[in-house]
């Protein structure tokens, strides 16, 4: 089956206190999104790569493609109000009866261990989500306090998320809401399917932060 990987940037960089967006911030001397990018292409040349950005941006990172030079060929398609209409915009590109994975384009350390099982997963689970343990202890808000929770049942979510391209295409007609904080969220309103759970790897943080960003130049330099 053909494969595509929409990788999504539409942030503003906020909490990185400065007025570069965080997925075009130097990480070892190359944009945060050139890795997320070359991490997909290293799983397979042939994988079809659509980066979705905002309309404002799209000049910009034509221009750091030729500062650096970056040459893996990618579909460059406008963004929308949110992620999800984003996500959306980016299907549009996407061939039916295929596999598609959805990725946070400042998720730039994903493991080519999580990429190849999340595909290898999919034919069988129709939608599969990476997940890492929790290691801190947690607590639920409540209307006096706070309690104590069992970080057992717990876990967090990372992408990519990997889909048959019919369900997640279907998926993506219905109306948004502001419960869709990812794509199995959508799948799952939807009511198509239940995610496949997949090991994910810890190093593969989103970038939002300073210290995340040192965090990943930290990891780089141990890779290397």
């Amino acid at each position: 089956m053909k494969k595509y990987v929409i990788i999504v940037a539409g942030g503003k960089g906020l909490r990185m206190g400065g007025e570069i967006p965080k997925q075009f911030l130097l990480l070892n001397k190359m944009p945060v999104l050139m890795h997320t990018i070359e991490a997909f292409y290293q799983y397979d040349p042939k994988i079809n790569i659509i980066l979705v950005l905002p309309e404002n941006q799209k000049s910009y990172w034509q221009e750091l493609c030729e500062i650096h030079p970056f040459k893996i060929s990618h579909t460059l398609v406008s963004g929308g109000e949110t992620r999800f209409h984003s996500v959306k915009n980016g299907l549009q590109w996407v061939e039916k009866d295929s596999i598609v994975a959805i990725h946070d384009g400042v998720r730039p350390l994903v493991s080519n261990a999580v990429i190849t099982r999340t595909f290898n997963q999919v034919e069988s689970g129709k939608a599969v989500c990476p997940v890492i343990p929790l290691v801190d202890s947690i607590r639920k808000k409540t209307e006096t306090g706070t309690k104590s929770v069992n970080r057992g049942n717990y876990c967090l979510v990372q992408t990519p998320q990997v889909f048959l391209s019919n369900l997640l295409i279907d998926a993506y007609t219905q109306d948004f809401s502001d419960k869709f904080t990812d794509d199995i969220s959508v799948i799952e309103a939807f009511g198509s399917c239940e995610p496949v759970m997949v090991e994910g790897n810890s190093e593969n943080i989103k970038i939002t932060t300073p210290i995340d960003l040192a965090t990943a130049e930290a990891i780089l330099k141990c890779r290397n």
